[in-house]
């Protein structure tokens, strides 16, 4: 079957893990909280939730365990909207957690990961309804840090050729430097990115694994095979690549109240343009609305605007979108 690259708006499926997440209420040094708020954190199950915001139809496959937090985990992904009825319980593993530390320079995150029940996940996955079904794929690399069978997993869904695939797969490169220590990280995460149909990339993660000197035109040169390659710049603007040429959007302004889970939602965006049937300059833009969404909550997963709202943005002419200012009531 030949590779449906732009995808034609039939399910989506993304796989990785999910954990609990513990954070201080209200934000503040761990070592001095008197209260901890109970959320979840995943890469792939932020984008999952987010493309369900926006209408499609996605499942999530993962791992989780049998204890109460991999049932709060469960729970809540699927109150957002998305099907996880292919998601495994593992009796004999832990569900994954984090614990974030934000003090006033950031916030750091502590990961309590190891033998957790996705890091058992495998190439045996590959064989799930929700694969089978899917239009795109989502994957990022988060997962093929977390343990030998996940970076299987990963490459051996990407080994078969873009033309033979039967769905279109998208990689965020999601570089966690602490999950990596064996220096792997920028042979693998290249590797891996330059066969994606979809890539998303941050510049300043591009530059710390290939060359503090890039640009996103260089990234380009390092990634030139996938269909369409995304270059985030922070909150500057994100850059396309693909046969059709180059786009460039900036981003909007807006408060940022945390900015972790923004990448996972401009990649949700972006995509629900594309299976939208939306140009990539539209697309582009509906990635920024999304990450706003998750830059004015402290959590993963933020409230996205009224679907007028979006459609308000998406219109605008390009001198008006790069004088707005995205205010936080306006989420």
């Amino acid at each position: 079957m030949t590779n449906p690259w732009r995808p034609s708006g039939g399910p989506v499926c993304c796989v990785g893990e999910t954990m609990a997440a513990l954070a201080p209420d209200p934000p503040q040094p761990l070592e001095q909280a008197d209260g901890l708020r109970l959320s979840v954190a995943g890469a792939e199950s932020n984008v999952a939730m987010y493309l369900a915001d926006h209408g499609v139809h996605v499942s999530w496959l993962s791992a989780v365990g049998d204890d109460a937090l991999g049932r709060r985990v469960r729970a809540a992904i699927a109150a957002a909207g998305v099907d996880v009825s292919g998601v495994r319980t593992d009796a004999n593993r832990p569900t994954g957690l984090l614990v974030k530390d934000p003090d006033s320079t950031g916030t750091r995150v502590h990961y309590y990961r190891t033998n957790s029940a996705a890091a058992a996940l495998g190439t045996d996955l590959l064989d799930a309804e929700e694969l089978r079904q899917a239009s795109l794929v989502h994957f990022t690399g988060v997962t093929p840090a977390l343990s030998p069978s996940c970076r299987d997993l990963v490459v051996q869904a990407l080994a078969v050729s873009a033309d033979q695939r039967p769905y279109a797969v998208s990689f965020d490169v999601n570089h966690r430097p602490a999950l990596w220590p064996d220096g792997a990280a920028a042979r693998v995460l290249r590797d891996l990115a330059d066969r994606a149909d979809i890539t998303f990339v941050g510049l300043d993660e591009a530059q710390h694994l290939w060359g503090s000197d890039l640009k996103a035109v260089d990234v380009r040169e390092l990634l030139r095979h996938p269909r369409i390659l995304v270059v985030k710049d922070g909150a500057h603007a994100a850059t396309a690549f693909s046969d059709e040429g180059v786009c460039t959007v900036p981003a909007l302004s807006t408060t940022v109240v945390e900015p972790v889970g923004a990448g996972d939602a401009f990649a949700a965006g972006f995509l629900a343009g594309l299976l939208r049937g939306a140009d990539r300059k539209r697309a582009l833009r509906l990635g920024h609305i999304t990450a706003v969404s998750a830059l004015q909550v402290t959590g993963d997963h933020g409230r996205l605007p009224d679907g007028d709202r979006i459609d308000e943005l998406l219109d605008l002419r390009d001198e008006d979108w790069l004088t707005r200012t995205f205010p936080t009531h306006a989420v």
